[in-house]
């Protein structure tokens, strides 16, 4: 007897599953440049505050940059590899929809940028709304639940908004009498 598609399912969309499995190397890759990017932000912030001698918000701007720029490399090369090359635009001549790699750094910072702010946001809904002030809460808010939260955001945001899929970006199609 056939399976019946589940709400979750239909002909054009897989089962949750399936997409999950599918979606495993994307989140593996993601997952190891940004475990890099955050063992390089850890070290340039610890080394930068300390025998650097910098104070904390320039230390952490700096550290910051640097993590995205790992993130961001580790991605392109890695990850997301095979997005990155240009598409003809549809009208012809240079696709301007396409971004540069500038285009694309600069948009994977904004992403990362607001990443920041939910971990941000987390720690002050925990430490002034709710009053949770003890060391442990905003550790468990920031970088535990604010972490998660970002890395949702980042995740998304990386795949959708700075590596788009070929497939979202128009190619222009040619019919047999355009060929002459």
């Amino acid at each position: 007897m056939p399976r019946s598609p589940t709400r979750h399912s239909t002909p054009d969309r897989p089962p949750p599953a399936r997409r999950l499995r599918a979606l495993a190397p994307e989140l593996l890759g993601f997952a190891v440049a940004g475990s890099f990017a955050y063992a390089a932000d850890l070290a340039l912030f610890v080394w930068l505050r300390g025998p650097a001698g910098l104070d904390p918000f320039t230390a952490k701007s700096l550290s910051f940059l640097a993590g995205c720029t790992i993130a961001y490399t580790g991605n392109a090369v890695g990850t997301y590899r095979t997005r990155t090359r240009t598409a003809p635009s549809p009208y012809g001549g240079p696709n301007t929809r396409t971004p540069t790699p500038l285009r694309r750094y600069t948009l994977f910072l904004t992403v990362n940028l607001a990443g920041a702010l939910v971990q941000l946001a987390c720690l002050g809904l925990s430490h002034h709304v709710l009053g949770l002030t003890s060391a442990t809460a905003d550790t468990v808010s920031g970088a535990g639940v604010g972490m998660a939260l970002a890395t949702c955001l980042r995740f998304w945001g990386t795949r959708t908004l700075v590596f788009r899929h070929a497939g979202d970006i128009p190619v222009r199609m040619v019919s047999k009498a355009d060929e002459g």
